[in-house]
C-alpha cells in the first residue's frame, strides 16, 4: 500500500531553568495514500478540452466573421461584432447549466443557443463563399459545431439529473425563495414612495404646519385631559367620521383613534376598519 508523510503537532512539556511550559512539537508520521480518483482525472481532462475547442472556435470565427465585416466597416468594430456570433451560443449554454433543473427555462436557453450557433456558422460559410472557397468555409464552420458538441458533452458530464418529484420540490422551494427575493425592491420602492409623499406633503405644508415645539403650559393641571384625547364632537357620527374627527384633533396613533372611535361612533368598530379609515384620510390629506 502506498503513503505519504504527514506532518503532525503535539504538545509536549519543555523546562528551561526549572520553568516547565508546553510547547508544539512537530512529528511526521505515514498515512495510506488514497487510490487515484479516475473518474475525477476524465473528467477534468473532458472539461478542459472543452474549454480549449471553445476558445479555438472564439478565435477562429472572429477572425473569419471580422475578416468579413472588415469589408466595409472598420476592422475593429468589425472583429468586435464579430466576438458576438461565438459569444452569444457560449452564453446560452452557460444559462442552460444554470437552469439544468429547471427543464422549461433551460429548454429556451438550449434554442437560442442552437440559433445562435446556426447563425455563427452561416457567417463563417459565407466568408469562405466570398473567398470562393466553399470547402474552408465549410469545414471551418464546423468548428463551432464541434465547439458546442463538446461542451454539451462535459455539461452532461457534471450535469446530476432529478427525479420528477424531487424536481418538483426544488421548483416549489425555488419559487417561494424568488418570490421573497423579489419582495426586496419591491418594499424598498414602496417605503421611496412613501418617502416621497410624506415630504412633498410636509413642504406644501409650510412652517405654519408644524405645532409649537414648546407651548406653554402654564395654566394647565397635571390632572387636565389633553385636549387632544377627547375631540369635540356635537351629535352622532359615523366611523368614516369619528376617524376624520380624530385627525383633525391632532390625534394620528391608531390605537387611541380606534377608542375614540369605540367612544363616540361605534362600540363594536373593527381595527382592520378604522385603520383602513385613516390610511384613506391620509391619502386624502
Amino acid at each position: 500500500m502506498k503513503t505519504r508523510t504527514v506532518t503532525r503537532h503535539r504538545w509536549e512539556p519543555h523546562t528551561v531553568d526549572g520553568e516547565t511550559e508546553l510547547v508544539r512539537v512537530p512529528y511526521d508520521v505515514e498515512v495510506p495514500l488514497p487510490p487515484r480518483d479516475w473518474d475525477q482525472l476524465v473528467r477534468t481532462a473532458v472539461t478542459v478540452g472543452a474549454c480549449v475547442l471553445v476558445t479555438v472556435s472564439v478565435i477562429w470565427s472572429t477572425a473569419s466573421i471580422g475578416d468579413l465585416l472588415a469589408r466595409v466597416v472598420v476592422a475593429a468594430a468589425a472583429y468586435g461584432a464579430a466576438i458576438a456570433f461565438d459569444t452569444a451560443w457560449i452564453m446560452c449554454m452557460a444559462v442552460e447549466w444554470l437552469c439544468r433543473y429547471d427543464p422549461p427555462r433551460a429548454a429556451v436557453a438550449r434554442r437560442a443557443g442552437h440559433i445562435a450557433l446556426l447563425l455563427a456558422m452561416g457567417a463563417v460559410f459565407v466568408h469562405g463563399y466570398i473567398a470562393d472557397q466553399n470547402v474552408i468555409g465549410a469545414v471551418g464552420a464546423l468548428v463551432s459545431a464541434l465547439a458546442k458538441g463538446a461542451w454539451t458533452i462535459a455539461m452532461s458530464v457534471h450535469a446530476r439529473p432529478l427525479d420528477e418529484r424531487t424536481q418538483q420540490w426544488v421548483a416549489k422551494r425555488r419559487a417561494a425563495i424568488d418570490g421573497q427575493r423579489a419582495m426586496i425592491p419591491v418594499r424598498r420602492d414602496l417605503l421611496r414612495s412613501q418617502a416621497l409623499i410624506a415630504a412633498e406633503r410636509a413642504a406644501l405644508a409650510g412652517p405654519d404646519s408644524n405645532p409649537d415645539p414648546d407651548p406653554d403650559e402654564s395654566g394647565r393641571s397635571e390632572d387636565s385631559p389633553d385636549p387632544q384625547d377627547e375631540p369635540s364632537v356635537t351629535g352622532p357620527m359615523t366611523v368614516k367620521d369619528a376617524v376624520r374627527t380624530a385627525l383633525d384633533s391632532g390625534m394620528t396613533d391608531p390605537d387611541r383613534v380606534l377608542a375614540y372611535v369605540r367612544t363616540r361612533a361605534d362600540a363594536n368598530a373593527k381595527p382592520d376598519t378604522v385603520n383602513r379609515y385613516l390610511r384613506l384620510a391620509k391619502l386624502a390629506g
